[in-house]
C-alpha cells in the first residue's frame, strides 16, 4: 500500500523552507500536546497501522494519505470530543495540533477533506482502533506512567452505547416506512397507485397529540391505520414490480414489512429503519430506563485509571458472558495476563481459569485485603462517565455494525491520550519543584520527599 510521506521527513521539504519558521520554534515545547507527540512512538504507530490497511493494487489511484497525520487525527478527535470537519478546522487554527500529527511548519490549508477522514477510518477497521489503543498503553508503559505489576489489576464495567437514532414509536416508524417505500418506488421507476404523500404525515402528528393527550385508544386506532397503509404499499410493489426492481427493493420492503408486522412483545424488533444493528438496553436506571444502541465493556487499571480494554458486544448478552471475551482483549492489547478482575453483581456467577474474580457477592469469603481491593472496583465509573461526556461515547454517530465496534475503542484511544497528558504535566511540575532544591544541594541527588504538589518536605543533607 503506498503512503503519502510524512512532514516530519527531512527529505520532503520545500525549497523554500529556509526562510519559515519551523513549528518547534514558535510553540511553548510544555504544553500539554507538545510532550505526548515527542513521547508517542509513533514509527512503530505508523508500522504497525500501515501493514492493517486493506492492500491496493500498485499504480491505482493515487497515495494515500500520510499514516501519521490521519492518525493523530484520529486520536485528536476522541481526544477533543469533535466532529469530523471541527477536528479539522481546530487543526487549522493550532499549531500544537499541526505539531502532533507531524507536521515542521505551520500549514494554512486543510490537510483532507473531511470525508477522507470518514473512509480512512472505515479502511481502518477494529483491528485497526485496536491496535491504535494498544498504541497508547505502551507509551504509558514507556513512560513509566504506569508499571507492568499495575496492569494485572483491573476494574471491568459494561454501559449503553446509545446509538444516533431518534426514540422509536410505532407511528414516526411507521411513517418513516411508508415514505421509504414511496421514495425507492419511485427511485425504481414504479408507479404507485397512491403514495399516501398527505395522509401519512397527518396521520403521525394525529398519534402524537393523542399519546400527548392520553387518548389511547384513538392513538391506537391511528397507528393500525398507518399499518393499513404500509401494507397497500407493499402488496402495490409486489404487483407491479420486476424481478430486477424488486432485487433493488428488496432491503427497503423487508424493514418496512418487520415494522408492520411487529407487535410489543415480538423478539428482535427494529428500532431505526436507517439503523437495523439497533437494541433496547435496560441498565436498571430510573431516569432512562431503556436505551438503544449496543451494550459496550470497558477494562480499567485499578489504581490508576488508564483504561487497558474496550470493545462491543451486539447481542445484548449477559454481563458475565462478556467477561472471558473481555479479559482475553486486555491481555492482548497489554501484552501482560491479568491476575484480578473486579467487577459487581452484574458478572456474578462466571468465571475465568487463571484470574481471580472478585464481587460482593460472598462477602464473608473474602479476606481484609481481597475487601479493601474491592474498593477499587468503583475506579471504573468515573472512567466511562468521562467517556460519555468528553470522548463521544454519549452517542455513537458512526455507521453501522462497524462503527458501533470502533466507536468505544477510539473513545478508550482518546481517553488515554488525555490520560497521558495530564500524567506528563503532574510529573513536569514534580520535576521543577525538585530543581531548586537540587540546585541548592549542589545536584546531589532527588530529595526524599519531593512531591508533585511542589512542596519538599524538610530534611539534612544531601540524599544519596
Amino acid at each position: 500500500m503506498r503512503h503519502r510521506p510524512s512532514p516530519s521527513d527531512e527529505q520532503n521539504h520545500r525549497s523554500d523552507d529556509l526562510f519559515r519558521a519551523r513549528l518547534d520554534q514558535i510553540i511553548r515545547s510544555n504544553h500539554p500536546l507538545v510532550r505526548p507527540a515527542d513521547a508517542m512512538p509513533w514509527e512503530g504507530i505508523v508500522e504497525q497501522v500501515a501493514d492493517l490497511l486493506p492492500p491496493t493494487p500498485e499504480g491505482a489511484g493515487r497515495a494515500s494519505l500520510p499514516v501519521r497525520m490521519m492518525v493523530g487525527l484520529l486520536y485528536l478527535k476522541y481526544a477533543y470530543n469533535l466532529s469530523d470537519d471541527q477536528v479539522l478546522e481546530r487543526w487549522l487554527e493550532s499549531p500544537y495540533m499541526q505539531y502532533f500529527t507531524g507536521e515542521v511548519y505551520f500549514q494554512h490549508e486543510l490537510p483532507c477533506d473531511p470525508s477522507s477522514l470518514t473512509r480512512w477510518r472505515n479502511r481502518l477497521d477494529e483491528a485497526g482502533a485496536e491496535e491504535l489503543l494498544a498504541q497508547t498503553i505502551e507509551a504509558a508503559k514507556t513512560l513509566k506512567a504506569i508499571r507492568p505489576r499495575e496492569l494485572r489489576v483491573v476494574s471491568i464495567d459494561t454501559t449503553a452505547q446509545e446509538k444516533n437514532v431518534a426514540h422509536p414509536t410505532d407511528s414516526r416508524l411507521l411513517e418513516v416506512a411508508r415514505s421509504k417505500l414511496a421514495e425507492r418506488a419511485a427511485e425504481a421507476g414504479i408507479k404507485l397507485r397512491q403514495s399516501y404523500a398527505r395522509t401519512g404525515p397527518r396521520l403521525n402528528r394525529q398519534a402524537g397529540r393523542y399519546a400527548h393527550a392520553r387518548q389511547y385508544q384513538r392513538m391506537r386506532r391511528v397507528i393500525k391505520r398507518q399499518r393499513t397503509i404500509v401494507g397497500r404499499l407493499l402488496r402495490d410493489i409486489d404487483r407491479k414490480a420486476t424481478p430486477d426492481q424488486m432485487a433493488q427493493l428488496a432491503e427497503t420492503m423487508h424493514r418496512a414489512r418487520r415494522l408492520k408486522e411487529q407487535k410489543t412483545k415480538s423478539k428482535n424488533k427494529l428500532y431505526a429503519f436507517h439503523a437495523p444493528e439497533v437494541e433496547c438496553i435496560s441498565k436498571g436506571k430510573a431516569r432512562q430506563p431503556y436505551e438503544f444502541g449496543v451494550k459496550a465493556s470497558f477494562v480499567v487499571t485499578a489504581h490508576k485509571g488508564l483504561i487497558v480494554g474496550a470493545r462491543s458486544f451486539p447481542g445484548n448478552p449477559y454481563d458475565g458472558d462478556t467477561l472471558a471475551e473481555q479479559l482475553e482483549q486486555t491481555a492482548i492489547l497489554t501484552d501482560t495476563p491479568v491476575k484480578t478482575a473486579l467487577v459487581d453483581l452484574g458478572y456474578r456467577g462466571r468465571e475465568v481459569e487463571g484470574i481471580r474474580i472478585l464481587h460482593r457477592g460472598k462477602p464473608k469469603r473474602m479476606s481484609k485485603a481481597e475487601k479493601r481491593l474491592l474498593k477499587r472496583r468503583q475506579a471504573v465509573e468515573p472512567s466511562i462517565g468521562h467517556l460519555k461526556a468528553d470522548h463521544r461515547m454519549r452517542r455513537n454517530f458512526l455507521k453501522g455494525a462497524l462503527g458501533d465496534a470502533m466507536n468505544p475503542i477510539l473513545a478508550a484511544a482518546g481517553f488515554n491520550i488525555r490520560w497521558l497528558m495530564r500524567w506528563l504535566m503532574v510529573f513536569l511540575r514534580w520535576i521543577l519543584s525538585c530543581v531548586p532544591r537540587l540546585l541548592n544541594q549542589g545536584g546531589h541527588g532527588y530529595p526524599r520527599n519531593c512531591r508533585a504538589s511542589g512542596r519538599i518536605a524538610e530534611h539534612s543533607g544531601p540524599t544519596s
